[in-house]
């Protein structure tokens, strides 16, 4: 395949549409807890494993569609966000006044949360790699080929993340969200209750991951150790779109998804990860804001 065969493959055009989608509802979560917090929350995609699993249980058991199961699994993330904020993540801001030491102590924490969650979830499930058939049916259009299950998955993801932006954006607690993330102090200051934003961030972040999982789940196979590199591509999604920018977020998702399709199908699967961590470098060192990062104003 030339390299114009490839630019202009509807094909691949579509794989990067589905990616992109699928990382960027993964870094939304990511980038509400750590904006919000500064917490580094290196068991992020551990979540999306979890909705995955969560999804693989209603299926296999009960016989419940994975788009149906969805809500129920996104509930079942938001809880233990919120149990965990309450048990850990609270104490962790209230005995942490440095946000250096705070983000040091954040990773370790959630680095032995990763563990644990992995090796319960290996301990149910073992570490067998599952999967389950659902919307197998292909769908043509001209000459792009597309699964059911795929179709869905684009559809849901870019609708969460469409309404997760649009709820920031014109929300009461979308616009105390944002002032958390600019000027902490300020917005206590004026009357922002910084403690709920922070709690509601995490459920909200949560949930959304693992709405992430269900998706993912539909189409390839999961076992207790896929987290990992979701973690990453959503780290690198908000280092794209710049600290807070939920909107622009989306769009980095989609150019990363773009650049790891494209990418991997003018060279070879072998660099993928070359092409994703070459992009973090980069991103990291001439542009640490963000490509989407807002400007400052007077």
């Amino acid at each position: 395949m030339g390299v114009l065969d490839v630019l202009f493959s509807g094909q691949l055009l579509f794989a990067a549409l589905l990616t992109g989608a699928l990382y960027a509802i993964v870094a939304v979560g990511l980038n509400m807890v750590y904006g919000t917090m500064r917490l580094l929350n290196v068991a992020h995609g551990d979540l999306v494993m979890i909705g995955a699993y969560g999804a693989y249980w209603f299926f296999t058991g009960f016989g419940l569609s994975p788009l149906a199961a969805a809500p129920v699994v996104a509930v079942g993330c938001a809880l233990l966000g919120l149990v965990l904020y309450r048990l850990l993540f609270a104490r962790l801001l209230r005995t942490t006044g440095n946000p250096v030491q705070l983000e040091a102590r954040s990773l370790l924490l959630f680095f032995g949360l990763s563990m644990v969650i992995q090796n319960i979830m290996a301990t149910l499930e073992t570490a067998t790699p599952r999967a389950y058939q659902y919307l197998e049916v292909v769908y043509r259009v001209g000459g792009l080929a597309m699964t059911g299950n795929r179709l869905a998955a684009l559809l849901v993801a870019l609708a969460v993340c469409i309404a997760v932006a649009l709820f920031l954006r014109f929300s009461v607690f979308g616009l105390a969200l944002r002032g958390v993330i600019e000027r902490p102090d300020a917005a206590r200051i004026v009357g922002v209750n910084v403690e709920r934003v922070h709690w509601v961030s995490v459920v909200l972040g949560f949930g959304v991951a693992g709405v992430a999982g269900v998706l993912v789940s539909m189409m390839e196979q999961f076992s207790p150790f896929i987290g990992f590199p979701f973690t990453i591509a959503a780290f690198i999604v908000i280092i794209l779109a710049g600290l807070g920018n939920i909107a622009g977020g989306l769009i980095a998702g989609l150019l990363l998804g773009a650049i790891e399709v494209y990418g991997v199908a003018l060279t070879s699967p072998n660099w993928r990860s070359v092409l994703l961590y070459g992009i973090f470098v980069f991103v990291l060192i001439v542009l640490p804001k963000g490509i989407f990062a807002r400007r400052g104003r007077a």
